[in-house]
């Protein structure tokens, strides 16, 4: 069984394994695959029309299977491999070791953002940005320039505390656990903390850094956390609502699952304190 763990309790050879696996489906083009595949959705997400990755209720067990397939393809490179998550209501700061030369390395210089250590920089070759919004083809990141604090516990508690998953309109403007968790309204806690990166992550070519997995595996954990607290309360829309995907609906791009698939995380994997 996949066994998630928290970043700040990988080994020295995790960490290791995770960079290489990560670094070879760059080196083969997979990698990329994921990326584009991030921003057509990005893109294509509107309050008013068809959206599925974003602004939805949808948002959540998309993201679920984005995250399995690509942990999926990273065993696919090493078998030992699974994707760690970055608590940032704990790991707040940009000397944490997250950001360390040995792991993801650190923030951009402040002349163009461009990350100059760890695996992922310029200077290294492994990691050209080929899938952008700009001519830039370096990894950037501004850490905490664009909001100064990520969100914390207490934040985290109080969206935890909602009782409702989703309600109407269904997307950015809605009330309720996972709008709030998007960030859209309230205290903001999934956008704030790809604005408090910065450089692609601010962006909708985010999984260019390959901290997007980190986040969104705590996202995911978060949303677990949620399911545990509220057993009685479950994915909204149940039918018959435009434009978004109900309970049973499949989701776009793959068409052979819906939300009711993916709401139980234990046949894929578990979480370190879950």
């Amino acid at each position: 069984m996949t066994v998630r763990k928290n970043q700040a309790s990988l080994t020295a050879d995790e960490k290791r394994r995770f960079v290489a696996a990560v670094l070879e489906l760059k080196r083969n083009g997979r990698y990329d695959a994921f990326v584009t595949t991030h921003n057509a959705f990005i893109v294509g997400d509107t309050d008013n029309g068809e959206r599925t990755g974003h602004r939805s209720p949808s948002f959540l067990p998309w993201h679920r299977r984005f995250l399995l397939e690509f942990e999926r393809a990273l065993q696919s490179v090493d078998a030992s491999v699974a994707l760690p998550y970055w608590d940032w209501s704990v790991d707040r700061s940009p000397r944490s070791s997250l950001w360390a030369p040995d792991f993801l390395g650190g923030t951009g210089r402040a002349r163009d953002g461009r990350v100059s250590d760890g695996p992922f920089a310029a200077a290294g070759g492994n990691w050209p940005i080929a899938v952008r919004v700009d001519g830039r083809t370096f990894l950037r990141r501004a850490l905490g320039a664009g909001v100064r604090e990520l969100p914390t516990r207490a934040e985290v508690d109080s969206v935890l505390a909602m009782p409702t998953y989703d309600m109407a309109p269904w997307n950015s403007g809605s009330d309720g656990f996972r709008n709030h968790l998007e960030g859209w309204r309230g205290v903001n806690l999934h956008n704030r903390v790809h604005v408090w990166v910065g450089g692609q992550m601010a962006t909708g070519v985010s999984p260019n850094d390959p901290v997007f997995w980190l986040h969104h595996a705590y996202i995911d954990k978060l949303w677990a956390e949620w399911q545990r607290r509220h057993p009685e309360a479950g994915y909204l829309p149940a039918a018959g609502t435009p434009d978004v995907v109900d309970l049973h609906e499949t989701m776009k791009p793959w068409n052979d699952t819906a939300p009711a698939d993916l709401l139980d995380h234990t046949p894929h994997y578990t979480f370190d304190t879950a």
